[in-house]
């Protein structure tokens, strides 16, 4: 997929995270109860019980992410995250990591605009293991200046490879930027290089201190336990952990947008033209019931896979493009974004392809979608999350991901129903909903 689009940073590699993105809204693996239920120093836990392999999963979310970032600091957050595996005086250096492999599990972590999230999975024996790994880092991480001038470089590097050198990565910033205006959903989680040189001991020690605090965080366990193991488990290795001051979170208004934002990016480094255009529309968090799941059914419709219309016209009938598809991202605290993108086939130019793909977008709002096309997408959408129920991440991810922009338990659970409620109504207002207005348009082309 060639979308030019934010992803969580660091993290499962991309084709993994794609499978993780896709299982957002995984069902649980059994008709077990879910546990909801806060430790005396305020830290949230959910409990997903699931007894078919003795391994647990454990996830621990923090709600702060790029959006958080100080002004003029932008990536900061995702800085920290790397922190995080600095190491403290108990498991100085990369024994954190070393100690989750001689024990057979895994680690890592991911950050994006509205929150990090750290995870472990490892045998069920192991757990209280992980808990204590991580709650020695909550309260004891090694912020010396020597770790944080390293782990600096480290970052940077990182926006070097995968950024700077990457010219799809680098108009999705400019992308980013020219749709959200003055909200921080603007800035890149990796940050603005400049400003990522800027972060210095002071700096991490206080987002550390106001951010990273066990009544900012939601533990999430899934696998072979039950709730009241993990009770005991979390209280005694999280709970000692004492609760401090947080940072109270800046609320921000997305500005309006008076007009589409158009641009052309010519890099000699571009070897595949792209037509992209990104729409920022409402999120789960902000959408009124069923109108997010109707913008999600449209994106499967129009552009999930090659079975969708863009794909049908654009590759198959009119022979206009290689690669065509659309998406919804939409489980953000504030706006979500809507994308529509195009390869070109060689002699085809970008205003052409913009102008086919504008036609099928113009069908989807004139007139209901086909019972058939409907039928399909909503199918595909809820057999995608019931195949991947088996992946203990993907249930902690999808519970993890909507507590984090404010919604429940149940609002998961709920989905795959709400998803076959959509209707053809649904699906052709969310289509006229897409407004150019709100929207920013990109050609990435070769050039000099």
């Amino acid at each position: 997929m060639l979308l030019l689009s934010g992803a969580p940073l660091s993290g499962p590699a991309p084709a993994a995270q794609a499978a993780i993105t896709a299982a957002t809204t995984a069902p649980p693996a059994s008709s077990n109860q879910i546990y909801q239920f806060a430790l005396t120093n305020g830290m949230q836990v959910v409990v997903i019980p699931d007894h078919r392999a003795p391994v647990v999963t454990q996830m621990l979310w923090f709600k702060v992410g790029a959006v958080d970032d100080p002004p003029g600091i932008s990536g900061l957050a995702h800085f920290f995250e790397h922190m995080m595996f600095r190491g403290t005086k108990q498991t100085p250096g990369d024994q954190f990591s070393q100690i989750i492999a001689k024990n057979g599990g895994e680690e890592n972590a991911f950050t994006t605009h509205d929150y990090t999230a750290f995870f472990e999975q490892i045998a069920a024996d192991r757990l209280k293991l992980v808990m204590d790994l991580e709650a020695d880092r909550i309260a004891n991480l090694d912020l010396s200046d020597a770790n944080v001038a390293t782990e600096r470089d480290v970052v940077l590097e990182e926006r070097r490879m995968r950024i700077d050198n990457n010219p799809q990565a680098l108009a999705g910033e400019q992308i980013e930027a020219a749709l959200h205006l003055s909200h921080p959903y603007g800035r890149p989680v990796i940050g603005w290089p400049a400003e990522v040189g800027r972060i210095d001991t002071m700096a991490a020690r206080d987002f550390y201190r106001h951010h990273y605090a066990p009544n900012n965080a939601t533990l999430i366990i899934a696998g072979d336990v039950t709730g009241e193991q993990v009770r005991l488990l979390a209280q005694s290795e999280y709970g000692k952990v004492p609760a401090r001051e947080l940072q109270p979170r800046a609320e921000f208004t997305e500005p309006p947008r008076l007009a589409e934002t158009r641009m052309t990016i010519a890099r000699p480094d571009v070897k595949v033209p792209l037509f992209q255009r990104t729409y920022r529309v409402p999120s789960y968090a902000q959408a009124s019931p069923g109108q997010a799941e109707s913008f999600e059914v449209l994106a499967q419709a129009l552009g999930g896979d090659q079975t969708s219309t863009l794909y049908r016209v654009l590759v198959e009938e009119k022979k206009l493009a290689s690669e065509a598809g659309a998406s919804y991202d939409g489980y953000a605290r504030d706006a979500a974004e809507f994308s529509v993108y195009a390869v070109p086939r060689p002699g085809v130019t970008l205003e052409n392809l913009e102008k086919a793909v504008d036609q099928v977008l113009a069908g989807f709002a004139a007139a209901p979608v086909k019972a058939v096309d409907l039928g399909r997408a909503k199918t595909q959408l809820v057999a995608a999350v019931t195949y991947r129920h088996d992946n203990q991440f993907a249930m902690a991810q999808a519970y993890g991901t909507a507590l984090m922009i404010g919604l429940t338990v149940d609002d998961v659970t709920a989905w795959p129903d709400r998803i076959r409620a959509v209707g053809a109504d649904g699906v052709q207002k969310a289509a006229a909903g897409l407004n150019r207005r709100n929207a920013v348009t990109a050609y990435l082309e070769p050039g000099k």
